[in-house]
């Protein structure tokens, strides 16, 4: 049974840095990502990657500030996140196994989820 921890959210100032990180010990397949969800809004892939590849995909809304990188010996998938704004605010979710790349949204897990709020 998939079982996705995440971890390393919490409340930043706008412009800020946050890293969270994600078990995937349960999880033995390649493709692992990171989705999101702010209240009211439908749920939306953040990045994307395939272990053992060089292969990332970020949505248009983070491109260019967050990070996605998997560390194999310890099993944890990371999302580093810069110059957080206003609208990152969410829940973020670990997510894994996907039929298609880029998968957007279109994971077959997902974690709990760990909260992330960017306020001043």
């Amino acid at each position: 049974q998939v079982h996705l921890v995440e971890s390393g959210g919490g409340s930043v100032q706008p412009g800020g840095t946050l890293r969270l990180s994600c078990d995937t010990s349960t999880y033995s397949g390649k493709c692992l990502g990171w989705l999101r969800q702010a209240p009211g809004k439908e749920r939306e892939g953040v990045a994307a990657t395939y272990v053992g590849g060089a292969t990332s995909h970020y949505g248009d809304a983070v491109q260019g500030r967050f990070t996605i990188s998997y560390d194999e010996l310890k099993n944890t998938l990371f999302l580093e996140m810069h110059s957080l704004a206003l609208e990152d605010t969410a829940m973020y979710y670990c997510a894994a196994e996907c039929t298609e790349w880029p998968p957007g949204k279109r994971f077959r897990y997902w974690g709990q989820g760990t909260q992330v709020t960017v306020s001043s």
